[in-house]
């Protein structure tokens, strides 16, 4: 079993794309894998003979054999796919997903109760959450912005019609990599008893998706203007739904953004991405009464919640940054230049 991303520790085999017994050649896809991050095509390191070890279906720790290459086997005397650890299994025919997802209902006092396991990439997402609580001391601080001038600037792009008009959560995506350029123990994670402070800046963008939670990453984004961040994250959102994301897309980050504006959310607080330093909570932009230049006036306001990891950063570190995020976002001029 292959390592596909940086926390992948087991995988599961979706679906064999060539044959027991068949020949391959180097870079042939040999099965697809489904995963903590996504379902991806694997391909053969090896030419020879195929021998499928184990069948559709099946979780394997990361490094446990699942096939064997070579030319020692006919496909007339090839051994019958076996799950490890049985020498009878036979293979197992291919049965379509909602099969394999083997729901059961019972009934009891609270009527009737449908038990629905959990698929391997919800499985893993459980248990980093469960790391994250356990083992990263957490702190948040949150923050309202003004984006009067955000919006504004959106309406202007749109206007003019020369480039792809950017979200309100593209210019904070572009405003926090501003910031860990600023602040770079943001840009961080804590591994082995010190600090790893990393010099690219790589946001992920945490999406949902088939019922599972994905984090595809946006290298170098303090380098990127917002129409090549917006055309990014569409693309990425896309990608993610579809079950298309590749090893590269979600290894790599350095900070996370989650944002549930789209949903209304006024405030939230997102849990920590393991290792990194810090996540940004996004909540929606709406009409609020606020003092502006000491008039009780409608502007627009939009929560931002960060949750840090108290070992790498203490409040004032976290305040500072925040603060930088806020000025980025209410003055969005230094976003395009």
């Amino acid at each position: 079993m292959p390592r596909l991303s940086e926390s992948m520790e087991r995988g599961t085999i979706v679906v064999w794309m060539r044959t027991d017994g068949e020949h391959v050649s180097i870079g042939d896809e040999l099965v697809e894998i489904e995963t903590d991050k996504a379902t991806m095509a694997y391909a053969a390191e090896a030419a020879g003979i195929l021998r499928i070890l184990v069948r559709e279906g099946v979780t394997v720790p990361v490094g446990e054999p699942i096939a064997h290459i070579g030319e020692g086997a006919h496909p007339a005397e090839a051994e019958p796919p076996k799950v490890p650890g049985d020498a009878t299994s036979p293979p197992r025919t291919p049965v379509p997903d909602a099969a394999l997802a083997p729901s059961i209902s019972t009934s009891d006092a609270k009527g009737t109760v449908q038990l629905e396991p959990l698929s391997p990439t919800q499985n893993i997402v459980a248990r980093r959450m469960v790391e994250s609580k356990a083992t990263m001391p957490e702190f948040t601080v949150t923050t309202d912005v003004d984006v009067e001038a955000a919006v504004e600037m959106r309406d202007q792009i749109r206007a003019a019609g020369t480039e792809r008009t950017p979200s309100l959560g593209d210019f904070v995506i572009r405003a926090c990599a501003l910031a860990l350029r600023e602040y770079p123990r943001v840009n961080s994670s804590f591994q082995n008893g010190q600090l790893e402070i990393y010099s690219r800046v790589n946001v992920g963008i945490a999406v949902s998706a088939n019922g599972a939670l994905f984090v595809p990453t946006i290298f170098d984004v303090d380098g990127k203007s917002l129409s090549a961040i917006a055309t990014e994250v569409r693309s990425l959102a896309k990608r993610t739904r579809a079950g298309q994301l590749t090893p590269t897309d979600v290894g790599g980050g350095t900070f996370t953004v989650s944002n549930l504006g789209m949903y209304d959310v006024t405030h939230f607080t997102a849990m920590l991405n393991p290792p990194q330093a810090a996540i940004l909570a996004v909540g929606s932009a709406e009409q609020r009464a606020v003092v502006h230049e000491g008039q009780i006036v409608a502007r627009r306001r939009m929560t931002m919640t960060l949750t840090c990891d108290h070992r790498i950063l203490y409040g004032a570190d976290a305040a500072a940054f925040l603060s930088t995020v806020r000025a980025n976002v209410e003055r969005p001029e230094r976003l395009v230049l």
